[in-house]
């Protein structure tokens, strides 16, 4: 990778994309005609017609393409391969973690949950669609998702080009095992963060914590296209439908909505001192000393490391000047437990972490390439190149 979310056009994006490739071709090649209709998609391209691949989500929503539930176990077992294929082993082991806490998650709402559909917490609804032809050298890609997932890959000439968005989120963030131990699938995501914000001397911290309260959700959402000015989305505008038929679980998505934008107690003043803005707000890690430095790296790690390990941007921030242009912003108390967010964002990078909603116990986590979620740009060229 050249840049964070950005691969260059080298082997180890060619070796990735063509497991990601084998893997495509055998999940669709055991599928029948009506389930094909529903896993493939278009074509990703510079125009239009690629509108659907650049929809994503990360509530219990549709996401689009063919669920587990529509699919027979050795079906099941393929789609699994390729998530595989586009994850590092602990990426991997993280989003089936996220996965089965659907089924805590509903425990913990006393099996009631049910939004537009008979159960509203549901591991079934997972959703894989694969857009274009895998293989040879065309454009193609890949989306899945489902509550707290989504996975977005776009391959072009045989290399893998765009691993962003990639949110990975958990609810409940934390919640007990026997013996004692703890359930906590983001925690060096999590405590990595609050660790480097509270070692900071006074003066620091002072620009790095924006705000003593955090907004109620990530502050770029589920945009398409980041773009400066951007704020808090409510939770009920993040669904694929703009309404439920059912008028009464419209009204509880509503209610849950207003509830945690009302949690959060944020005015105007609030949210544009958190608005995304093209030049990075808080502290500079060139401003930060070795061992702060090391912390950084780290917390990017937990980001740039769930893709493969051969195309993980993660070692761009060897180099020091890279690191310098990092930066790190904080909304909220940095006392563990308490509702809050923060954003790393430099050159072709942006994170964003938000754990405030159900008492701080439900966490959401994103890694975005501003100038090249989805492959924008790459598609942009590949068009002029082409087509030109």
């Amino acid at each position: 990778m050249t840049a964070a979310g950005s691969v260059a056009d080298g082997v180890p994006a060619h070796d990735v994309a063509h497991r990601m490739a084998e893997a495509a071709g055998a999940w669709l090649d055991g599928l029948d005609a009506e389930q094909r209709r529903i896993a493939v998609g278009a074509a990703p391209g510079d125009d239009p017609s690629d509108a659907e691949r650049r929809r994503w989500f990360y509530t219990p929503t549709d996401h689009g393409g063919l669920t587990f539930h529509a699919q027979q176990p050795a079906q099941q077992r393929a789609a699994m391969r390729l998530v595989a294929t586009g994850l590092s082993t602990p990426g991997y082991v993280t989003v089936a973690t996220i996965i089965g806490l659907e089924n805590v998650l509903d425990q913990v709402e006393g099996f009631v949950t049910r939004f537009d559909r008979e159960r509203g917490r549901d591991p079934g609804l997972y959703y894989l669609r694969v857009f274009g032809e895998p293989g040879g050298s065309g454009v193609w890609g890949w989306r899945f998702g489902g509550h707290h997932v989504s996975l977005n890959n776009l391959v072009v000439d045989g290399a893998l080009v765009a691993t962003t968005p990639c949110f990975l989120g958990a609810d409940p963030a934390t919640s007990p095992l026997l013996g004692g131990a703890v359930n906590r699938p983001l925690a060096r995501v999590e405590d990595l963060a609050r660790d480097l914000v509270r070692s900071l001397p006074p003066e620091l911290a002072t620009r790095a914590v924006l705000l003593p309260k955090a907004p109620p959700d990530l502050v770029t959402a589920n945009r398409t296209v980041v773009s400066p000015g951007d704020r808090v989305v409510p939770l009920a505008g993040i669904w694929r439908d703009e309404r439920f038929p059912d008028a009464g679980e419209q009204a509880k998505l509503q209610a849950l909505s207003d509830a945690i934008d009302e949690a959060a107690g944020y005015e105007d003043a609030d949210h544009a001192a958190v608005e995304y803005t093209a030049e990075p707000r808080g502290v500079p890690a060139s401003e930060l000393d070795a061992e702060q430095r090391g912390m950084l790296r780290a917390l990017l790690g937990t980001y740039l490391e769930r893709v493969p390990p051969e195309v993980s941007p993660v070692r761009r921030y060897d180099d020091e000047a890279a690191l310098d242009a990092v930066h790190v912003a904080w909304a909220g108390p940095t006392t563990p437990g308490a509702p809050h967010y923060y954003r790393v964002q430099g050159p072709r990078l942006l994170v964003e972490w938000d754990n405030t909603q159900r008492g701080a116990n439900h966490a959401h986590s994103v890694w975005r390439d501003p100038g090249s979620d989805f492959g924008l740009d790459v598609l942009a060229r590949h068009r002029a190149a082409h087509h030109g």
